[in-house]
């Protein structure tokens, strides 16, 4: 897919908690670690964080890289599995933050870990088609896991706020965008229900592989492109073999993907993944550079774009906090401290 108007990304921002717990940590207070563990350590959000509060830093950190007025953003788009209200959206509460609320589009999204990828199509179409000149896509997440579960060890916090544009004003701008999805309900939270169910290694196939890959090969074959013409390729990252792997079957190298592999520093963070993950590599790419960013979302499907990094990016990438501030800002936390932060502790 590509828009009428050529759309790109005018700002980015990332923003994860301070707060951590090992993997080591959860493997103490209940097992399981025999073979080994999926990542190092998970960011944890504090009591006063949550899917609205960072959301609202993140895309304060965009705004500062995209020298806009806030009033400017016509729309204010937010992606997550863990917003603070079951009816109440988000993207309103955000808008007001940000001195954006009136004249504006609001509106939450919802499609697992690809929700902020669904967000990001979005902006593009509204910007692409002239409705306007500035939206706002944020992916953000304060993911949770059932205790003793194996999301527990992964399901981390944190996420990324684009505003995309007009090419002309752009850090990196959009070659085309594909979209592949099906049915595959390999994750999934009914109503009333505190935490998600998945279908342990179904979720790895047919779900991930399948529709990361797919979505991937699909969109270099209509593009025209090979894994060698890409100096970056940021993939969602559920864990940290995951991505490795879909790389190395689509022929990507480690180098290539390492840059945008967060997820043993901060865990999952769901709808926030690859796109945090993108941040970091704005934060180290070269001009001309070229970009693939591929999400993935339970339920299921894959979002594929390709972006080429402009030379505004050495003006305006450090006039906000860089995404490795945030991962090396840590303070550790043991099992007692992360269970009342994530309220795993009910009492009636």
């Amino acid at each position: 897919m590509k828009p009428k108007r050529e759309v790109g990304i005018v700002g980015y921002g990332a923003y994860v908690p301070r707060y951590r717990i090992k993997a080591s940590e959860i493997a103490r207070v209940w097992g399981g670690a025999d073979d080994g563990l999926p990542i190092e350590e998970k960011a944890v959000p504090g009591l006063d964080e949550d899917t609205i509060t960072m959301s609202v830093e993140a895309a304060r950190n965009a705004l500062a890289r995209a020298q806009i007025d806030p009033r400017t953003l016509r729309a204010v788009w937010v992606g997550s599995e863990s917003h603070p209200y079951a009816v109440k959206p988000s993207s309103t509460l955000v808008a007001e933050a940000l001195g954006a609320s009136g004249a504006i589009l609001a509106g939450d999204w919802q499609f697992a870990c690809k929700a902020g990828t669904e967000a990001m199509q979005a902006a593009i179409a509204l910007v692409g088609s002239e409705m306007t000149d500035y939206a706002l896509a944020i992916g953000m997440d304060t993911a949770q896991g059932r205790p003793h579960d194996a999301l527990e060890y992964t399901a981390g916090a944190g996420g990324g706020a684009y505003i995309m544009g007009p090419a002309e004003n752009a850090l990196a701008v959009l070659e085309g965008s594909y979209s592949y999805v099906t049915d595959t309900p390999d994750f999934f939270r009914r109503a009333y229900q505190h935490y998600p169910e998945h279908g342990n290694r179904f979720t790895g196939e047919p779900a991930y592989f399948a529709h990361t890959l797919a979505a991937t090969q699909n969109f270099l074959e209509l593009m025209q492109l090979t894994p060698r013409d890409f100096q970056w390729a940021i993939f969602h990252q559920p864990n940290a073999k995951f991505p490795l792997q879909a790389a190395a079957q689509l022929g990507f190298t480690r180098d290539q993907v390492a840059p945008g592999l967060l997820v043993n520093k901060i865990g999952n963070t769901y709808a926030g993944a690859a796109l945090i993950g993108m941040t970091n590599v704005l934060d180290n790419a070269k001009p001309g550079d070229r970009i693939l960013l591929v999400s993935f979302g339970s339920g299921a499907g894959s979002d594929a774009f390709s972006y080429v990094v402009t030379d505004k990016i050495l003006e305006r990438r450090d006039l906000a906090k860089r995404t490795a501030w945030y991962t090396a800002r840590r303070e550790l936390i043991d099992y007692a401290r992360y269970a009342r932060f994530r309220n795993k502790l009910v009492m009636n």
